[in-house]
């Protein structure tokens, strides 16, 4: 006896329109992710800040030179310099929220018409940017709304890498609207169709838990309409709000791991990105404070990485030192690794460790993320794994039978 024909079909039928969905839902990660995002208040935009930045923190560098190199060693330090003279900032957002406050209309109308001037005239090494704007709530949605057409008015259209931040996120409707608000602005304005994204700020517990016990956040990538880029943590609001004393709030708190895992579970393999929160200590004060203030950022983007977060939050020039540093510091580390097994697998060598195609996808993985971020570059790859080229390491992470 076997299984009727008419029953197998039905059966294949029904697996077909599940992977349909389930390739619609979840299309796979997104490269070229930055490794922080930079904020500074609106009223502060300014074509020269990536650079005023940069200066900032070649100082601080300079200063702490000695404990950059205990914390890393003086290669990755080397390396810190140099993406502080080039690069200083990857992503950039001008904030019109908590870091503006209310001001009046007629000087946010101003202050964001100039930042969309500035946005689209930042140099191409800021490869994304954008603003947070005042949140989507019935008290401030309206001067949300006008500021956002006031940068793009600024901008004259969309700006190459354009983004704009959406905070206090509390309700699955919130996206819709978003969405919703989208559309209209590009109606409005003449703009494609398409063109503008948003990423969703995750500071409230009811956006990880609502009242009838789901998992909004999740809902709230999948109701985006494709447009959500990323999931940025609000590190104090999310912390305040589940009661937890000032002295206590930080990225390593029990609440912020969880609320992170969740968001990091919504969002695997959607597309969506996912920022870590802040640190509100800057390298600021006395020596003793200051090499506090660097050993403490150094080890929280460190853990962060170490938890699969790749992109943070950066308050202030002196950040921009240890997040390069721990950045190239983890990748490094972190090619030592996965190079060796990467060479093993493509040599199908047998080893202590044996390698599946979903482990030799993640191994490939974090070594193009340090490829892309520059902690490294491919002859330092080839040097421990000579198949392992960048072509062969896409195709590894796409988990196609590499072309040796």
């Amino acid at each position: 006896m076997r299984v009727p024909p008419e029953t197998l079909g039905g059966i294949e039928s029904r697996l077909r329109d599940v992977d349909s969905e389930l390739a619609r839902r979840y299309p796979g990660d997104r490269p070229g992710q930055p490794v922080h995002t930079a904020y500074a208040s609106g009223a502060d935009a300014s074509i020269d800040l990536p650079n005023q930045w940069g200066a900032a923190a070649l100082e601080l560098a300079a200063e702490q030179r000695e404990l950059l190199a205990e914390l890393a060693g003086e290669d990755v330090v080397d390396r810190v310099f140099a993406a502080l003279s080039e690069r200083p900032i990857q992503d950039l957002r001008f904030d019109f929220e908590d870091g503006y406050g209310t001001r009046g209309d007629e000087i946010e109308d101003r202050d964001a018409l100039h930042a969309g001037a500035v946005l689209k005239a930042l140099a191409p090494e800021v490869s994304s940017r954008g603003i947070r704007m005042k949140g989507l709530t019935s008290l401030e949605w309206a001067r949300a709304v006008r500021t956002l057409e006031k940068v793009l008015e600024g901008a004259g259209g969309v700006p190459e890498g354009f983004v704009f931040t959406v905070p206090k996120i509390r309700h699955i409707e919130q996206a819709d609207i978003t969405v919703d608000l989208c559309e209209a602005v590009e109606t409005a304005h003449g703009l494609a169709a398409g063109s503008l994204k948003f990423e969703l700020q995750i500071e409230s517990p009811q956006a990880i838990i609502a009242a009838d016990g789901t998992s909004p956040v999740a809902q709230l990538i999948q109701r985006s309409a494709g447009r959500c880029t990323g999931l940025h943590y609000g590190t104090y609001d999310y912390s305040a709000a589940c009661g937890i004393a000032p002295k206590f709030q930080s990225l390593e708190h029990p609440v912020a791991d969880h609320a992170k895992a969740v968001m990091q579970a919504a969002a695997a393999t959607t597309g969506v990105w996912v920022c870590d929160g802040s640190t509100q200590v800057l390298p600021l004060g006395t020596d003793a404070e200051v090499r506090a203030a660097v050993a403490r950022h150094f080890r929280l983007v460190t853990r962060s990485l170490e938890r699969g977060y790749y992109q943070g939050w950066d308050m202030g020039a002196g950040h921009l030192v240890t997040r390069w540093l721990a950045t190239f510091a983890f990748f490094r580390e972190g090619l030592g690794v996965a190079a060796p097994r990467i060479g093993r697998y493509l040599d199908r060598q047998g080893c202590a460790v044996m390698d599946e195609p979903a482990t030799a996808q993640a191994l490939a993985t974090v070594v193009l993320r340090g490829l892309e971020c520059g902690a490294f570059d491919p002859a330092e790859v080839i040097a421990i794994a000579p198949k392992a080229t960048v072509e062969v390491l896409h195709q590894l992470r796409e988990r196609k039978i590499p072309a040796l």
